[in-house]
């Protein structure tokens, strides 16, 4: 029987020449490496979004790409029916005038209302149309500027002024009177 332990026996391996050796040492490192880059792209392939998020979907981007607002062009001979001072008022102004919020001066409270009106109905129609203080222009919403007056009117003469309701413009009159 021979001996495992035989120490004459030559050593065989699979390397048997230093450019064995040098190719098996450059092959340790890049295939390992090639291995993890096929597995990163493999996993990186495909269309996947977080979890729980919706952020790049069609719907998502659309909803942050659309216009912030819109131009509607009104037509300025077709005249609506004209609203009085007392309903521009009530939709527009008592938010801040009912309650005398934000510095505004309450319906009817001669005494804050009293230096204003002292300026006249020209100086106060350019404070509701251009805006003062805490309070928004008026001027270009939704009423238009003569609309904004006869408010104004209402608004000072509820607080002791004497002004006259503003005359209508001369297309919105013309159309006022051929309607009756």
């Amino acid at each position: 029987m021979s001996d495992p332990q035989d120490h004459d026996a030559p050593h065989e391996g699979p390397i048997k020449t230093p450019k064995q050796l040098i190719w098996t040492v450059v092959a340790s490192f890049v295939v390992p490496i090639a291995i993890i880059v096929l597995l990163v792209n493999y996993v990186a392939m495909g269309d996947k979004s977080g979890a729980g998020t919706e952020g790049m979907s069609e719907q998502a981007v659309a909803l942050r790409i659309q216009p912030v607002g819109t131009v509607a062009l009104k037509d300025a001979s077709a005249v609506a029916e004209l609203r009085t001072g007392e309903q521009v008022y009530a939709a527009q102004c008592t938010a801040c005038h009912a309650a005398g919020l934000a510095g505004a001066p309450k319906s009817g409270d001669e005494a804050a209302w009293a230096p204003r009106i002292k300026t006249g109905y020209a100086a106060l129609l350019n404070s509701a149309l251009k805006g003062k203080g805490a309070m928004a222009a008026q001027g270009g919403g939704e009423f238009s500027d003569f609309e904004i007056g006869r408010a104004v009117v209402f608004m000072a003469n509820k607080a002791g002024a004497k002004f006259d309701e503003p005359k209508a413009p001369a297309a919105a009159a013309s159309a006022a009177s051929a309607a009756k």
